[in-house]
């Protein structure tokens, strides 16, 4: 039964690679839950609660930045409040609609907020496009913090 624990952890943390990649996947926290299945299989003995409190707080700035990534993309540009909103929303709403949904909500809801507050169709593209680019900085944010979470469980297993 070890055994095929240990290999559902490692499908956990390899498809939660994945997910930091993917956005239709939790990624940091299949990882997490991957780790935390190994150290319970082991009985705490080499992964103990210090390791798996500092892998988690990493797990969850990782998260943190997975959702104001797109967010902070469109403020960086000089985005209008609504077109801030309209991120923050597109975002929220993208997260029901597959991967389309997460790679475009961010970018329409920011493209609609910034031409609901009258400006152009050219400056509202500008924090669209904002608004994209920090969706892509902080995927990979999130692919050092998984690398970073998986260093920390290696370390913890070896020490």
């Amino acid at each position: 039964m070890e055994i095929v624990l240990y290999l559902l952890a490692a499908a956990l943390i390899v498809a939660g690679l994945a997910g930091t990649i993917l956005p239709a996947l939790p990624g940091i926290p299949m990882i997490f839950g991957g780790i935390w299945l190994v150290a319970a299989v082991d009985d705490y003995r080499h992964l103990r609660t210090g390791w798996l409190v500092v892998i988690g707080a990493l797990g969850a700035l990782g998260v943190v930045v997975d959702l104001v990534a797109s967010t902070l993309g469109a403020k960086r540009v000089g985005a209008s409040k609504l077109a801030l909103w309209g991120a923050a929303l597109g975002t929220l709403v993208g997260m029901f609609l597959g991967i389309a949904g997460l790679l475009l909500g961010p970018f329409v809801g920011a493209v609609l907020g910034e031409l609901a507050s009258g400006t152009s169709v050219l400056r509202s593209a500008h924090v669209g496009v904002g608004t994209w680019l920090g969706l892509l900085f902080g995927t990979l944010v999130k692919l050092v913090i998984s690398f970073m979470m998986i260093g920390l469980f290696a370390f913890a297993m070896l020490v």
